[in-house]
């Protein structure tokens, strides 16, 4: 019998979706009995001969849990809003980003170890833990990370908060003339769009959204005194945080819905009204094998998140047992899924407070520069970028050098110029008003070829991209979805110009997505060249994914999944064979889970190589165990920018190699999806990279130390070096001539 919740309308949509998809299926064996030749096999990891018993050994495993390697992260971004020196709204700002961060975590990492156990798999993680045992460690992780988070918000934020002059003000704090203005606010624009909704024999429990905060309401007749359940849904498109008059004092909405459930239930005695919320599985799920409508398939599977399976549920914790026992039995959850919170929830809403006008309790804005080899290409009447790629490339670091006046100034002016031809690129991320897409839109329209592969699967993005999708569509740009099986994660572009004798190639290799919003607030790294050979390989690689055809030998790049893997343990295991046993490697990246990359460097390890790892959030290896890897050093950059970009080093400074790109080392960057890294290989650009790993590694402000045993401890504060605000000082310093990169920076 079909679920009476599921709509009619989304069911029938499904029952033609599986029909066409039964048709594809048939299509595509007429067509073929082998696999598509755009994917090439899928590549299984091989199983290894046993660890040495050094390996074995170490206490605790050669690994650490990635889940559990992930809450640290996130504990890590908590301690920011614990630091008293940072300023207060920007203290308010990582609350709300630490909240953001766990919703996600639980819609997708937890939601999968919940799969595997309902889906009764036995296998274990590389530290040797079950789904089962996995669960078990993070709630008491989340559980204790979760009560610090209250404490800090309601015992240090709110105080400081209220020192200058903003209240998040309870209802029963309030005086008689304050309830009287937010009853008239509740009358105009809140009762008119709220739905109580009972639970009785000829009601239903209502289907509760993903993250929607709640209020479990309790009414009993006062004629019968007979009892019931009813839920009421905060309104997701009203203020969380509803704003007095004096415009220094706020009140949570649900707090003033809960003042007010008389008029939602009159003649009726409320009980007792809590808040809760509950957290559903939000991950796709689509077969591998049907993509001819992927475009259509991926709207079906993003409508279907609001019905995935619950995970979490958190409530106040005021609420009483018989309300907890009703919504675990409604929800089909268990104790163990259940978070008590004191104080607010979904403290993600706290964004609204942020965006308050008081630039005294906020960072000063960040001012990026224009490039300085870019400023020429900026000027009215200039060459254009085009003629200086000619002459050099060029090297970009955003957030301090201007997103707008270098990629989107490149794509700009490739689609008014007349001699491009074409333009090719991947999008992984958009932003809303994504002027890039406009540029491509605009190329489309003047007559030149214009290929852009979006990436649908982008999570939580998805229906951003399907939007951006069908604007460039109609606008004749010619949009590819992606191959089946991989996500495209790269982050490129290709701009082909007549000049006469040739046709030239002009590209951008970039760390982060074209997102002119996160453009402001990540870390990421860029190149610009008119190298052939770059060109070509990425020429190569648009025809690998646009068309039907094998990957290629690349001259340049590493490329995911073919090369990338590979090619990086091969330079790892080459600095183990430096005849001065001089050997060195650093790497900068956002995560670090891969086994088969992990065992490379352990073994580089025990071989003499010095290695120091930058690893802003999840990393699986334990640093400085004896006997394993007490030649590695970890540590992570956490502060005022997100830490994005990606760096490979090997080799001594006076002949090191260096390679940026879009991969972090997990197993999804490495295998499951196409990546792109490439070597930089100009001097000065060389000494600009090793000039950005220094400065992390002198950091003494943001810096964390991973220890072996899996604990984060912050780096004591000797000189006072902040990455970001030296980097910003050198990009400043850099567009006024009074900065030369330092010609030691790849000396001894």
């Amino acid at each position: 019998m079909l679920d009476q919740r599921f709509p009619a309308e989304q069911v029938l949509f499904i029952f033609r979706l599986a029909a066409r998809r039964y048709r594809a299926h048939r299509l595509r064996r007429d067509l073929s009995a082998t696999t598509n030749p755009q994917l090439p096999p899928r590549r299984r990891p091989s199983r290894r001969e046993p660890r040495s018993s050094s390996l074995r050994a170490v206490d605790g495993g050669a690994y650490l849990n990635r889940e559990l390697s992930w809450l640290e992260f996130n504990r890590r971004v908590l301690a920011l809003a614990d630091e008293s020196g940072l300023p207060l709204l920007e203290r308010v700002k990582f609350l709300a980003i630490f909240s953001s961060n766990l919703d996600e975590f639980f819609q997708v990492r937890v939601a999968a170890i919940v799969q595997q156990i309902a889906a009764r798999r036995s296998g274990r993680s590389p530290d040797g833990l079950s789904p089962k045992e996995q669960l078990k460690r993070i709630r008491g992780s989340v559980s204790a990370i979760v009560a610090r988070q209250s404490r800090v918000f309601s015992e240090q934020v709110m105080p400081a908060l209220a020192q200058s002059d903003i209240r998040i003000v309870d209802w029963l704090a309030l005086d008689d003339d304050d309830r009287s203005y937010l009853g008239g606010e509740f009358e105009r624009r809140i009762f008119p769009v709220l739905t109580p909704l009972a639970v009785d024999p000829g009601h239903p429990f209502p289907h509760v959204s993903s993250l929607s905060l709640n209020l479990a309401v309790i009414v009993r007749d006062s004629d019968t005194g007979e009892r019931r359940f009813a839920r009421v849904k905060v309104p997701p498109l009203l203020e969380r945080f509803v704003a007095m008059p004096d415009g220094r004092r706020f009140v949570a909405i649900e707090s003033v819905i809960a003042a007010n459930l008389d008029r939602l239930f009159p003649g009726m005695a409320v009980d007792s009204a809590c808040e809760f919320r509950v957290t559903r599985d939000a991950g796709l799920d689509l077969e591998e094998g049907e993509a001819d409508d992927l475009l259509e398939a991926i709207d079906v599977e993003i409508r279907r998140r609001r019905f995935g399976r619950p995970v979490r549920l958190e409530i106040a914790s005021s609420t009483t047992p018989e309300v907890v026992e009703l919504l675990l039995a409604e929800l089909d959850l268990n104790a163990n899924d259940v978070y008590m919170v004191d104080g607010l929830l979904a403290l993600s809403d706290l964004w609204g407070i942020c965006g308050i006008d008081r630039p005294d309790l906020k960072h000063r804005p960040g001012r990026p520069v224009t490039p300085p080899d870019l400023v020429a290409a900026t000027d009215a009447g200039s060459r254009g970028i085009f003629a200086i790629l000619r002459e050099r490339d060029v090297l970009v670091h955003h957030p301090y050098e201007s997103f707008p006046a270098s990629v989107e100034a490149f794509v700009s002016q490739a689609a008014n110029d007349p001699k491009v031809l074409a333009i090719k690129q991947t999008l992984y991320r958009t932003s809303g008003d994504s002027a890039i897409a406009e540029s491509l839109i605009e190329a489309a329209e003047q007559g030149k070829q214009v290929v852009v592969l979006v990436e649908l699967k982008a999570r939580f993005d998805e229906q951003a991209n399907i939007a951006w999708a069908r604007a460039l569509e109609e606008a004749g740009v010619h949009v590819v979805y992606g191959l089946v099986g991989l996500k495209t994660h790269t982050k490129t572009t290709l701009v082909l110009r007549d000049e006469g004798d040739c046709v030239r190639s002009y590209c951008h290799i970039g760390t982060g997505n074209y997102n002119r919003t996160t453009a402001r607030i990540y870390e990421d790294i860029g190149l610009f060249s008119a190298d052939p050979d770059l060109g070509a390989d990425l020429g190569s690689l648009f025809n690998y994914l646009t068309g039907y055809s094998h990957h290629v030998g690349y001259r340049r790049l590493l490329v995911a999944n073919t090369s990338l893997r590979t090619r990086l343990v091969e330079m790892i295991r080459s600095e183990m064979e430096d005849p001065d046993g001089a050997g060195r490697i650093v790497m900068k990246m956002n995560s670090l889970v891969d086994d088969e990359l992990i065992d490379a460097l352990y073994e580089a390890s025990a071989a003499g190589v010095r290695i120091d790892l930058i690893v802003r959030g999840i990393c699986c290896l334990r640093p400085g165990v004896s006997g394993l890897s007490e030649n590695i050093a970890v540590r992570s950059i956490v502060g005022r920018y997100l830490e994005h970009s990606r760096i490979f080093a090997f080799g001594e400074r006076r002949a090191r190699t260096y390679f940026i790109g879009s991969a972090d080392l997990m197993p999804r960057n490495l295998d499951h999806r196409v990546e792109v890294v490439t070597p930089v290989e100009d001097p000065r650009l060389k000494s600009r990279i090793q000039e950005i790993l220094d400065v992390n590694l002198a950091d003494d402000t943001l810096a964390w130390d991973l220890a072996g045993d899996g604990s984060w401890q912050r780096v004591p504060t000797r000189d006072g070096a902040d990455t970001h605000l030296r980097l910003a000082e050198l990009a400043a310093a850099r567009t006024s001539d009074r900065v030369v990169p330092a010609p030691n920076l790849l000396g001894n």
